[in-house]
């Protein structure tokens, strides 16, 4: 039986496990390897600290992914198909992972960045900046 997101060690566990999918996606993949050639051992403690907070509270991450996927997008284009990738990756690996309340609150939450950055970075809504 699966658990629920309990603690930090979680959040690393599912972190590590959605990038190790993302890697090898035909799809989104490039973004990681080849527009941004990403140092994974700065980019993955950095994601642990954004999805704790998110999850648990608390002020953990400091940065502006926001600032981030408009420079990427400057780089290459994102679409809103590359965006659903990664929100199904993400779900898929929760799901494979965790079951509960906090698995839950973390798939909503993806869900609602994903909507956010699309509208920001694509479409450049300027009601959401």
């Amino acid at each position: 039986m699966k658990t629920d997101l309990q603690n930090r060690e979680d959040i690393a566990a599912l972190v590590n496990a959605f990038y190790d999918k993302v890697r090898v996606n035909t799809q989104i993949g490039h973004f990681f390897n080849d527009v941004v050639k990403v140092n994974w051992e700065k980019h993955l403690p950095k994601m642990y600290d954004f999805w704790e907070g998110i999850v648990f509270g608390g002020s953990y991450y400091s940065g502006n992914p926001m600032n981030v996927h408009k420079q990427v997008n400057a780089l290459h284009a994102f679409s809103k198909s590359d965006f659903d990738e990664w929100l199904k990756l993400f779900k898929q690996t929760v799901d494979e992972m965790y079951e509960g309340e906090k698995a839950e609150l973390i798939k909503q939450r993806a869900l609602s960045i994903a909507t956010v950055m699309q509208l920001k970075v694509i479409h450049n809504n300027q009601f959401y900046n």
